[in-house]
Protein backbone atom coordinates (compact mmCIF):
# COMPACT_ATOMS: atom_id res chain seq x y z
CA UNK A 1 0.00 0.00 0.00
CA UNK A 2 1.39 3.39 -0.99
CA UNK A 3 2.31 5.68 1.93
CA UNK A 4 0.05 8.73 2.14
CA UNK A 5 1.38 12.25 1.65
CA UNK A 6 2.84 13.71 4.86
CA UNK A 7 0.53 16.31 6.35
CA UNK A 8 3.20 18.43 8.02
CA UNK A 9 6.89 19.21 7.74
CA UNK A 10 7.48 17.44 11.07
CA UNK A 11 5.83 14.28 9.74
CA UNK A 12 7.96 14.45 6.59
CA UNK A 13 11.16 14.88 8.62
CA UNK A 14 10.22 11.91 10.83
CA UNK A 15 9.92 9.74 7.71
CA UNK A 16 13.29 11.05 6.50
CA UNK A 17 14.92 10.22 9.86
CA UNK A 18 13.38 6.72 9.77
CA UNK A 19 15.17 5.81 6.53
CA UNK A 20 18.55 7.43 7.32
CA UNK A 21 21.30 4.79 7.49
CA UNK A 22 19.34 2.17 5.53
CA UNK A 23 20.64 0.78 2.27
CA UNK A 24 18.55 1.14 -0.87
CA UNK A 25 18.16 -2.66 -0.80
CA UNK A 26 16.80 -2.53 2.78
CA UNK A 27 14.26 0.09 1.80
CA UNK A 28 13.26 -1.64 -1.44
CA UNK A 29 12.65 -5.00 0.25
CA UNK A 30 10.71 -3.32 3.06
CA UNK A 31 8.25 -2.04 0.45
CA UNK A 32 8.58 -5.05 -1.89
CA UNK A 33 10.35 -3.17 -4.68
CA UNK A 34 12.74 -5.08 -6.95
CA UNK A 35 16.15 -3.38 -7.08
CA UNK A 36 17.67 -3.21 -10.59
CA UNK A 37 21.17 -4.70 -10.96
CA UNK A 38 22.45 -1.48 -12.49
CA UNK A 39 20.95 1.94 -13.10
CA UNK A 40 22.09 2.56 -16.67
CA UNK A 41 18.60 2.02 -18.04
CA UNK A 42 16.77 3.04 -14.87
CA UNK A 43 18.68 6.16 -13.85
CA UNK A 44 15.81 7.68 -11.89
CA UNK A 45 14.85 4.48 -10.06
CA UNK A 46 16.34 5.41 -6.66
CA UNK A 47 14.66 8.81 -6.71
CA UNK A 48 11.33 7.20 -7.60
CA UNK A 49 11.67 4.71 -4.74
CA UNK A 50 12.40 7.49 -2.23
CA UNK A 51 9.50 9.58 -3.57
CA UNK A 52 7.14 6.62 -3.13
CA UNK A 53 8.33 5.81 0.40
CA UNK A 54 8.14 9.42 1.61
CA UNK A 55 4.70 10.03 0.05
CA UNK A 56 5.63 12.53 -2.67
CA UNK A 57 2.66 12.90 -4.98
CA UNK A 58 3.56 15.47 -7.67
CA UNK A 59 5.01 12.97 -10.16
CA UNK A 60 6.01 14.78 -13.34
CA UNK A 61 3.92 17.91 -12.66
CA UNK A 62 5.81 21.24 -12.60
CA UNK A 63 5.04 21.49 -8.87
CA UNK A 64 7.11 20.71 -5.76
CA UNK A 65 7.00 16.96 -4.96
CA UNK A 66 5.16 17.50 -1.67
CA UNK A 67 2.52 19.82 -3.14
CA UNK A 68 0.69 20.58 0.09
CA UNK A 69 3.95 21.47 1.90
CA UNK A 70 5.57 23.33 -1.01
CA UNK A 71 8.69 21.16 -0.69
CA UNK A 72 10.73 19.60 -3.51
CA UNK A 73 12.59 16.31 -2.94
CA UNK A 74 16.08 15.97 -4.39
CA UNK A 75 18.18 12.85 -3.90
CA UNK A 76 21.88 13.73 -4.12
CA UNK A 77 24.42 11.03 -5.02
CA UNK A 78 27.62 11.65 -3.03
CA UNK A 79 31.14 10.22 -2.95
CA UNK A 80 32.98 8.66 0.00
CA UNK A 81 34.31 12.15 0.79
CA UNK A 82 30.79 13.61 0.87
CA UNK A 83 31.01 15.52 -2.42
CA UNK A 84 28.23 15.49 -5.06
CA UNK A 85 28.98 12.99 -7.84
CA UNK A 86 26.73 14.50 -10.50
CA UNK A 87 24.65 17.53 -11.38
CA UNK A 88 21.06 17.76 -10.10
CA UNK A 89 18.12 17.93 -12.50
CA UNK A 90 15.66 20.71 -11.63
CA UNK A 91 13.12 21.08 -14.43
CA UNK A 92 12.53 20.96 -18.17
CA UNK A 93 13.61 24.07 -20.10
CA UNK A 94 10.89 25.94 -22.02
CA UNK A 95 12.07 26.33 -25.62
CA UNK A 96 9.25 28.45 -27.10
CA UNK A 97 6.37 30.73 -26.02
CA UNK A 98 8.58 32.58 -23.55
CA UNK A 99 6.63 35.85 -23.56
CA UNK A 100 5.94 37.01 -20.03
CA UNK A 101 8.02 34.28 -18.42
CA UNK A 102 9.92 35.64 -15.43
CA UNK A 103 12.23 34.14 -12.83
CA UNK A 104 9.58 34.71 -10.14
CA UNK A 105 7.05 32.59 -12.06
CA UNK A 106 9.48 29.96 -13.33
CA UNK A 107 9.31 26.25 -12.40
CA UNK A 108 13.00 26.46 -11.41
CA UNK A 109 12.28 29.03 -8.69
CA UNK A 110 9.14 27.16 -7.62
CA UNK A 111 11.04 23.88 -7.24
CA UNK A 112 14.09 25.38 -5.52
CA UNK A 113 12.14 27.58 -3.11
CA UNK A 114 12.18 24.85 -0.42
CA UNK A 115 14.11 21.62 -0.97
CA UNK A 116 14.45 18.40 1.00
CA UNK A 117 17.95 17.17 0.16
CA UNK A 118 18.61 13.47 0.68
CA UNK A 119 22.28 12.53 0.23
CA UNK A 120 22.91 8.93 -0.86
CA UNK A 121 26.35 7.31 -0.81
CA UNK A 122 26.59 6.32 -4.47
CA UNK A 123 30.19 5.68 -5.49
CA UNK A 124 30.44 3.83 -8.80
CA UNK A 125 31.82 0.70 -7.09
CA UNK A 126 28.79 0.37 -4.79
CA UNK A 127 25.96 -1.79 -6.18
CA UNK A 128 22.57 0.00 -6.22
CA UNK A 129 21.16 -2.14 -3.38
CA UNK A 130 24.19 -1.38 -1.17
CA UNK A 131 24.01 2.40 -1.52
CA UNK A 132 23.38 4.08 1.83
CA UNK A 133 20.78 6.76 2.56
CA UNK A 134 22.23 9.70 4.49
CA UNK A 135 20.66 12.33 6.73
CA UNK A 136 18.13 14.41 4.83
CA UNK A 137 17.70 18.09 5.54
CA UNK A 138 15.60 21.06 4.47
CA UNK A 139 17.15 23.96 2.59
CA UNK A 140 16.02 27.30 1.21
CA UNK A 141 18.25 29.48 -0.96
CA UNK A 142 19.89 32.46 0.70
CA UNK A 143 19.43 35.82 -1.07
CA UNK A 144 22.91 35.52 -2.60
CA UNK A 145 22.25 31.95 -3.78
CA UNK A 146 18.94 32.98 -5.34
CA UNK A 147 20.62 35.93 -7.06
CA UNK A 148 23.12 33.54 -8.70
CA UNK A 149 20.34 31.18 -9.80
CA UNK A 150 18.27 34.05 -11.19
CA UNK A 151 21.21 35.51 -13.12
CA UNK A 152 22.03 32.16 -14.76
CA UNK A 153 18.37 31.46 -15.52
CA UNK A 154 17.75 34.88 -17.07
CA UNK A 155 20.93 34.80 -19.18
CA UNK A 156 20.12 31.42 -20.69
CA UNK A 157 16.39 32.02 -21.16
CA UNK A 158 17.27 35.24 -23.02
CA UNK A 159 19.57 33.26 -25.34
CA UNK A 160 16.74 30.81 -26.06
CA UNK A 161 14.34 33.69 -26.78
CA UNK A 162 16.89 35.15 -29.23
CA UNK A 163 17.11 31.84 -31.11
CA UNK A 164 20.54 30.97 -29.72
CA UNK A 165 19.65 27.56 -28.26
CA UNK A 166 22.50 25.87 -30.14
CA UNK A 167 25.04 28.18 -28.48
CA UNK A 168 24.07 27.03 -24.98
CA UNK A 169 26.26 24.36 -23.40
CA UNK A 170 27.06 23.04 -19.92
CA UNK A 171 29.87 25.54 -19.42
CA UNK A 172 27.45 28.46 -19.27
CA UNK A 173 26.05 29.47 -15.89
CA UNK A 174 27.88 29.80 -12.62
CA UNK A 175 25.53 27.51 -10.67
CA UNK A 176 22.72 26.58 -13.11
CA UNK A 177 23.36 24.97 -16.49
CA UNK A 178 21.27 23.80 -19.41
CA UNK A 179 21.93 20.39 -20.96
CA UNK A 180 20.10 18.08 -23.37
CA UNK A 181 17.60 15.81 -21.62
CA UNK A 182 16.24 13.16 -23.95
CA UNK A 183 15.84 9.40 -24.04
CA UNK A 184 17.64 9.34 -27.40
CA UNK A 185 18.79 11.58 -30.26
CA UNK A 186 15.50 11.12 -32.11
CA UNK A 187 13.37 12.64 -29.33
CA UNK A 188 13.20 16.11 -30.87
CA UNK A 189 11.00 19.05 -29.90
CA UNK A 190 10.16 22.53 -31.24
CA UNK A 191 12.33 25.50 -30.26
CA UNK A 192 12.89 29.10 -31.31
CA UNK A 193 15.60 29.18 -33.96
CA UNK A 194 17.50 31.96 -35.73
CA UNK A 195 15.25 34.79 -37.02
CA UNK A 196 12.42 33.51 -34.84
CA UNK A 197 11.74 30.46 -37.00
CA UNK A 198 10.76 27.21 -35.28
CA UNK A 199 13.46 24.52 -35.42
CA UNK A 200 13.72 20.95 -34.16
CA UNK A 201 16.16 20.27 -31.33
CA UNK A 202 16.69 17.99 -28.36
CA UNK A 203 14.69 18.74 -25.20
CA UNK A 204 16.77 20.51 -22.55
CA UNK A 205 16.85 20.46 -18.76
CA UNK A 206 18.03 22.86 -16.07
CA UNK A 207 20.66 21.29 -13.80
CA UNK A 208 22.35 22.54 -10.64
CA UNK A 209 26.14 22.37 -10.94
CA UNK A 210 28.06 20.32 -8.38
CA UNK A 211 29.88 23.37 -7.02
CA UNK A 212 26.49 24.73 -5.91
CA UNK A 213 25.16 21.53 -4.33
CA UNK A 214 28.61 20.94 -2.79
CA UNK A 215 28.38 24.30 -1.04
CA UNK A 216 24.92 23.38 0.27
CA UNK A 217 26.31 20.14 1.75
CA UNK A 218 29.31 21.98 3.20
CA UNK A 219 27.06 24.52 4.93
CA UNK A 220 24.90 21.72 6.37
CA UNK A 221 27.53 19.18 7.42
CA UNK A 222 30.79 21.14 7.42
CA UNK A 223 32.44 18.74 4.95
Amino acid sequence: MRPSAPQSINELLRRVDDIAGLTIGDLASQYQFKTPKDLLREKGWIGQLIEWVLGAMAGSKPEPDFINLGIELKTLPISYSGKPIETTFVSVVPLKELQGLTWQKSPVKKKLNHVLWLPILSERDIAPEQRIIGSGFLWQPTPSQEALLQKDWEQQIEMIALGEIDQINGKLGQVLQIRPKAANSKALTDAIGPNGKIIQTLPRGFYLKTNFTGDILKAQFGI
